[in-house]
């Protein structure tokens, strides 16, 4: 039995990581070839996230509404070992996810020195903006999630920011 990691795919050039909304596979459920496992929200687009190989949801690397970077594994299938094409497949996923991966690296490079030659900030200070903002995230787990119950829809973006700005239902209902 092969096992093959599920990774976030590239979404867009400027989509660094993606909401997950909707598991639509449970441990132990059979996946087929190009059938949608998990439903991610990023700030311009909703998706699915197909499965590249056939086999079983053996493990979840992450639950509803955690946000994910680009090229993060976020489930593990396992695959038929006896089948050369399904391994084959893996291994041309992982390539061209590691090629992908590099184009990523030299594009974010190129924009690390447009952006510090133009604005004068940092790119090191945001980076620690993501880490204060990961470390922040796991403090404000008691603070209430914010709902889509009421008469008003939130993105994940929005969610996300007023839970990490400590900001109630209430509070995100008032605002016009």
């Amino acid at each position: 039995m092969a096992k093959f990691e599920l990774k976030l795919p590239k979404m867009g050039e400027s989509v660094a990581e993606a909401t997950l909304t909707t598991w639509l596979k449970e441990v132990g459920d059979t996946i087929e070839l190009d059938e949608p496992v998990v439903e991610i929200a990023t700030d311009k687009v909703d998706s699915e996230v197909p499965s590249e190989v056939e086999g079983t949801l053996i493990e979840k690397r992450y639950e509803v509404d955690d946000v994910i970077q680009v090229g993060e594994i976020i489930a593990i299938i396992e695959t038929e070992g006896g089948d050369n094409a399904e391994e084959n497949t893996a291994e041309e996923s992982d390539t061209t996810a590691s090629a992908e991966s590099k184009e990523n690296e030299k594009e974010e490079s190129t924009t690390t020195e447009n952006t510090d030659s133009l604005s004068g900030d940092p790119v090191p200070d945001a980076l620690k903006d993501v880490e204060k903002t990961v470390e922040k995230g796991t403090e404000t787990a008691a603070v209430q999630a914010i709902t889509n119950d009421g008469e008003r829809f939130y993105s994940p973006l929005v969610r996300n920011i007023a839970q990490q700005e400590n900001i109630s239902q209430d509070e995100l209902d008032q605002v016009e």
